[in-house]
């Protein structure tokens, strides 16, 4: 979906949105079915499993981050489990932390494989934010899209230089209201007068997120960088989250680090919440900007108001 099919929906235009966010389309599922969040999983898993030579049944977790989950009973991994047709019963979890919810989902799995409880776990991002989305309202609708990254993360041996150097996760509640969706759950479930003020979608109060996502980008970066004990000139390329290329922008100038070694995709997708840095990644590795070896700082914001950063030795 391209600005100018946003602009035969509401008020706005190409040069407007792209001024603003740095988008020129983004990619919408089906609601047809077919390309559900775990339909898209699934598919991701699959050439993620050909490319590490690895059986669907080695998979000993599935992590499954998401703000739009398939149902909400059963969960999405368990889902997932089943279209991939793993039949060893392995354990599944959905995450939700919004679009830190990958950054947490690895070092979720870093941690079990390090307690010596898990081989590989699959952490998934997948989501599917045209659902969520007000298609009359154009601070939110022009921003958002579809889309699915997966990671097998594994338990190597010595000899392989590839590995997790550091982690800084956090989370600051007191900024919930800047982004929300307080209707479908338990303190304000749907009813027929909710569904019928057609008033049940995600709310975000841009100004305010874009704000505080850049301070806590920075600070979260330099946070991390200082417990791998590096200095940020040693990372080779740094993928945040797509939100919006004003705040890739303004992260680095807080930062300092040379724009040729951030990793943006946003034009062509969007903000795909969870998943919108293995998204990047993906193509990074796919086109060889990305080179095993790399050291590779992922950094991360979304509501709740959850953050986290990773640096890694690809």
């Amino acid at each position: 979906m391209s600005n100018f099919d946003i602009a035969k929906i509401v008020d706005t235009s190409d040069q407007w949105i792209y001024e603003r966010t740095g988008i020129k389309n983004r990619r919408i599922c089906s609601p047809d079915g077919g390309e559900y969040p775990t339909d898209m999983a699934c598919r991701a898993t699959e050439m993620a499993l050909e490319r590490a030579q690895m059986d669907v049944n080695s998979i000993d977790m599935i992590l499954f981050a998401s703000v739009t989950p398939d149902m909400q009973i059963p969960n999405s991994s368990s889902i997932l489990q089943t279209k991939l047709g793993i039949t060893n019963q392995c354990a599944c979890m959905d995450i939700s932390a919004a679009c830190s919810g990958f950054v947490y989902g690895i070092n979720v799995a870093d941690s079990m494989i390090r307690s010596g409880s898990m081989k590989n776990i699959l952490v998934v991002a997948s989501e599917m934010l045209s659902r969520e989305i007000d298609w009359k309202d154009r601070s939110s609708c022009i921003l958002f899209g579809d889309g699915c990254g997966v990671a097998i993360i594994s338990a190597t041996d010595e000899s392989d230089p590839s590995r997790i150097i550091a982690t800084h996760l956090s989370t600051d509640g007191t900024g919930k209201k800047f982004f929300e969706k307080p209707i479908g759950g338990a303190v304000t479930p749907y009813t027929k007068e909710i569904l019928e003020e057609d008033d049940w979608y995600m709310k975000m109060k841009g100004g305010e997120m874009f704000k505080v996502a850049t301070r806590t980008l920075a600070a979260n970066a330099k946070a991390v960088i200082k417990k791998a004990g590096l200095n940020l000139d040693k990372i080779d390329w740094m993928v945040p989250h797509q939100a919006n290329q004003r705040i890739i922008d303004t992260t680095g100038s807080l930062l300092g680090i040379d724009s040729s070694k951030v990793i943006i995709n946003i034009e062509n997708v969007g903000n795909t919440s969870a998943a919108s840095i293995p998204l990047a990644f993906h193509e990074a590795v796919d086109d060889g900007r990305i080179k095993k070896g790399d050291l590779i700082l992922f950094d991360t914001f979304g509501a709740g108001l959850t953050s986290g950063a990773t640096v890694f030795k690809y």
